[in-house]
């Protein structure tokens, strides 16, 4: 059996993985690979496979089917990226009960109050990192708001949410999760003793608080830990992935800015084409699994690859094709099955608003030619850049 090691397609791969993977593709839907942190796994490419494996109840969120008890677990406690049924049921329920669509429409003002004020800051100067100056600080304050958790703390939380999902290693992914944890244990115990707000931590506390199902210390904090680096890390990807391919496809960014009736659309299309989650968290099989002629043996691995399933021929036509009158239904940006983003909605709200909001207000919003080649983020789960220069 040959093991493809990602950590030695270099730099490339990780600015461009779509190439690499259409052949992965073309050779089989499932592959084994070594990824960039040494780990053996399986890489699930294909759509309808990828789709399949989402919803495959062999597939195991949890660790210990291998185990393995993860740094973050231990520290932080299981959230619902790590449990399966019934714990996952239980927990999404009580979750859902405080994370509701009416809770995110009523952010919409707020949103967009936000995205002009950062447009306001930016203006003077003529040119931005797009990333320090806007995609980051729009979603990070939103969430912090949304929790109740002090946004000038929003700068602590992004270095440790870096270092987590995208290594540095300017501190140790120990110092970073377990300075996370003792935070919110400070925040949470905070908010415990103080008169309750209209906040989502406050809602979260009377969950853990009512007669019956609750949400226990330990899984308080660690949704309140998924929801402060989900809700923010792949916001700032969405939104800054889809600027940078509007900005490199003049023919969609006309189109868009002759008609915003098309900005649902090109926010969906910027998530097929070039999402912010490169590969979803890891799962583990209970038993074999078999994909094609390709049997995953038991207690393996396993990597569903959504940027790969995602420009599949056999789905979507032409998909290395940017193109946001396409019909993009189907993606798996957000996931599929059980585990389908809880803060989807949020994250379409926020880059629908911030993506406009740009192109309204800079109409001359451009790519710095000057500033350099881009800083890709490694490891294979998110996908984007550390910085993106623009001026206008």
């Amino acid at each position: 059996m040959t093991v493809i090691d990602l950590g030695e397609l270099g730099p490339d791969f990780t600015a461009n993985p779509y190439p690499y993977y259409a052949e992965l593709r073309e050779a089989g839907p499932v592959h084994a690979v070594r990824t960039a942190y040494g780990m053996d796994a399986w890489l699930v490419v294909g759509h309808e496979e990828a789709r399949a494996a989402l919803t495959d109840p062999r597939l195991s969120k949890s660790a210990s089917v291998v185990d393995l008890v993860p740094l973050e677990e231990e520290a932080v406690g299981l959230h619902l990226l790590a449990v399966d049924p019934p714990d996952h049921t239980r927990l999404r329920k009580l979750a859902a009960g405080a994370f509701t669509g009416r809770r995110v429409e009523n952010l919409r003002p707020r949103v967009q109050r936000l995205a002009d004020q950062l447009v306001d800051a930016m203006l003077p100067a003529g040119r931005a990192d797009l990333v320090d100056s806007f995609a980051f600080p729009l979603p990070i304050i939103v969430i912090c708001e949304l929790l109740g958790v002090p946004a000038e703390d929003r700068d602590t939380f992004r270095r440790w949410s870096n270092e987590l999902v995208t290594p540095s290693g300017e501190i140790s992914e120990q110092e970073a999760v377990e300075g996370f944890a003792a935070y919110l244990d400070e925040l949470i115990e905070d908010r415990r003793a103080s008169r309750p707000t209209d906040d989502l931590l406050s809602a979260l506390l009377a969950h853990s608080a009512e007669d019956g199902d609750r949400l226990s210390r330990s899984e308080l904090r660690a949704f309140v830990y998924l929801l402060l680096i989900a809700g923010h890390e792949t916001t700032v990807n969405l939104i800054t992935n889809t600027v940078r391919a509007l900005l490199t496809h003049p023919d969609q960014l006309a189109a868009l800015r002759a008609d915003f009736g098309l900005i649902d659309g090109a926010v969906e299309e910027g998530l097929r084409y070039e999402g912010p989650v490169e590969n979803a968290t890891l799962r583990f099989s209970r038993e074999p699994v078999a994909f094609g002629d390709v049997v995953v043996p038991a207690r393996s691995a396993v990597l569903v690859c959504l940027a790969s399933g995602d420009r599949d021929p056999d789905r979507f036509p032409d998909p290395d094709r940017f193109d946001i009158r396409r019909d993009p239904r189907g993606h798996l940006a957000f996931g599929h099955g059980i585990h389908f983003c809880l803060g989807a909605p949020l994250a379409r709200l926020e880059a629908r608003i911030a993506i406009r909001t740009l192109l309204e207000r800079l109409p001359g919003l451009e790519l710095d030619p000057g500033a350099g080649p881009l800083e890709w983020l490694p490891g294979g789960l998110m996908h984007g850049v550390r910085h993106l220069p623009v001026r206008w």
